[in-house]
């Protein structure tokens, strides 16, 4: 009898790099756009100054990225590396006992106990530090924490974003560049929303306006303030 394909394609598998990339690359249009906004709004600088405004914020944004990246995923590095040790020395000395609270996670799940301790006992003897790591701390290879891959990731993705209202204001006549940088990069966030959506499952509509939402307030405020310096100044 052939074996049959399984017919079902979960999502959650993508939920990890989908949220760094869409959450880098919103910070980039929303960040880039809304200072460049501001700036252009104020009347204290010209064409150039505001390109090149975007552009050290596009630096500077990316360095912060990829820097707070780091230390965030290290910092879960740094603790799921003192639970394995943890759970290490925990085997070291007292592996029966070990073996019977694998056991017991296996008949919290759905197994009688006779079978919950083979299982863990088969388990244990091929790798008990993996088995204890995967199903008592919920620790495995491909969700261990990886901080410069994180860095790296969030880093491209942030540019990515933020290079399409630096590109924008550049080409774009000063006179236009407030309405195209706003309206070209609220156009992207809505696409960048519905692409997200559909990659998670989720309505596209919804994820769309979520992100326009946001994006529209940050710009607003941030052309708010810019104006408000320039009648001041």
């Amino acid at each position: 009898m052939a074996a049959t394909k399984h017919p079902e394609h979960h999502r959650l598998h993508r939920s990890g790099w989908l949220r760094a990339a869409v959450l880098g690359a919103n910070d980039g249009i929303v960040s880039i756009s809304s200072l460049m906004l501001g700036v252009a709004a104020s009347h204290h600088s010209d064409h150039l100054g505001i390109v090149m405004s975007g552009a050290a914020a596009l630096a500077a944004g990316m360095c912060a990225m990829a820097a707070g990246e780091y230390v965030s995923v290290s910092s879960q590095a740094d603790t799921e590396r003192a639970d394995l040790r943890t759970e290490a020395r925990a085997l070291a000395t007292n592996h029966v006992e070990e073996r019977r609270e694998l056991a017991q996670i296996y008949v919290e799940r759905g197994l009688d106990p006779g079978l919950a301790a083979e299982v863990a006992r088969q388990l244990m003897e091929k790798d008990a530090l993996g088995a204890h790591a995967r199903d008592e701390l919920g620790l495995t290879d491909e969700l261990a924490a990886r901080p410069f891959q994180a860095a790296l990731a969030s880093a491209a993705s942030f540019v990515a974003g933020a290079i399409v209202p630096l590109l924008v204001a550049v080409l774009a006549p000063m006179e236009l560049l407030i309405w195209l940088v706003a309206g070209i990069s609220l156009l992207c966030l809505g696409g960048l929303g519905a692409v997200a959506a559909k990659a998670g499952g989720a309505g596209q509509v919804a994820g769309a306006s979520r992100v326009l939402v946001w994006g529209v307030v940050a710009m607003a405020v941030t052309t708010g303030v810019g104006a408000l310096f320039g009648v001041s100044g």
